[in-house]
């Protein structure tokens, strides 16, 4: 998976100049979106999540609830600690990673791009409408995707790692995109929903068509949903 170079990102400033649409189509504004409270205990062990997890690339396309969907982001980067310690590991405690929620069709929420704000449990919207096809030209025209009712996005702010280590916080950043994503899919395990990994797309088409803030990069999707039924 290759890095945005600084060609790319000049490239990607031209061509897709920021003023996020964060209104719906009916023109009212995009709002915060409180999440439920996340689970933080089940009777679905971790020891059966592993033995189970399968990658998922066919989905019903039935809606995933918000509650589920709130469950999936706090898996992803939940706050677990007073010290806003989180549910993955982080080299530093420095947490490059943001979470942005691509949703198409879920229950309570209106589609569009959110980023996560995990202090708060929260989505904030970043562009308004279903940008799920759009996901899917990005990712080379992968077509299955565009079924699951919607695709979490795992970006980095790189200078938040490598201020402090240097080029080696490039690795750093790509091991904790691997943890939370980890995390993901057991979570999505024990709810009954299934999800895949995601690394071949153009970083450059899939920012501006998500009208991702500047210092976003995007390196991971997992497009998540209810596995089909066979």
């Amino acid at each position: 998976m290759k890095r945005l170079a600084l060609g790319a990102l000049l490239l990607w400033s031209a061509i897709f100049p920021h003023s996020p649409a964060r209104a719906t189509p009916e023109g009212h504004p995009m709002e915060t979106i409180h999440l439920p409270q996340p689970r933080t205990d089940s009777s679905y062990s971790v020891e059966r999540a592993l033995r189970e997890r399968r990658s998922v690339r066919d989905f019903s396309g039935a809606a995933l609830t918000l509650d589920e969907t709130g469950q999936l982001l706090w898996a992803a980067q939940g706050i677990t600690g007073p010290q806003g310690l989180r549910t993955a590991p982080s080299a530093g405690a420095l947490y490059p990673l943001e979470v942005v929620l691509v949703a198409g069709n879920v229950s309570g929420l209106p589609p569009g791009v959110y980023r996560y704000a995990p202090a708060a449990h929260v989505l904030t919207p970043l562009a308004a409408g279903d940008r799920r096809a759009a996901v899917v030209h990005a990712a080379l025209n992968q077509q299955w995707m565009g079924n699951a009712p919607a695709v979490i996005v795992f970006c980095t702010v790189e200078k938040r790692t490598t201020g402090k280590y240097g080029g080696r916080g490039l690795a750093y950043i790509h091991l904790e995109a691997g943890h939370a994503a980890q995390n993901v899919f057991l979570q999505a395990q024990a709810l009954g929903l299934g999800a895949a990994a995601v690394g071949a797309f153009d970083e450059v088409r899939l920012g501006g068509a998500l009208q991702l803030p500047r210092e976003l990069v995007p390196i991971y999707l997992m497009p998540l949903g209810r596995p089909a039924a066979h």
